[in-house]
């Protein structure tokens, strides 16, 4: 019996935990855009398992450290292009890009 409830109690703190991952893990997708200098700054994007790599007009209209703040695990700016890693909402982010343009 005492197994039992010590089972019960680990599932409900297993529970607990991934629910409360999983709102974490959301980004608002709007001000993602925002971030990036809008929606016409933005030429080209690509998802990389967990990358979002991004092509833009002009690098310096990204705000970076609201994009970090936003849930961004890194960030890493080649020329004009920000390679920002976001894990599984890269694919998400991408194709709701595309849909905006």
């Amino acid at each position: 019996m005492e197994y039992v409830i010590i089972l019960v109690v680990l599932l409900i703190i297993l529970l607990a935990v991934l629910k409360a991952n999983k709102k974490d893990a959301s980004i608002d997708l709007n001000k993602l855009v925002e971030y990036l200098g809008g929606k016409d700054n933005i030429i080209q994007t690509e998802s990389k398992l967990s990358r979002f790599i991004v092509t833009l007009k002009d690098v310096k209209k990204a705000d970076k450290d609201a994009i970090q703040k936003l849930g961004a695990k890194g960030i890493v700016e080649i020329n004009n292009q920000l390679k920002i890693i976001l894990g599984s909402e890269s694919k998400q982010l991408k194709k709701y890009i595309d849909e905006l343009k």
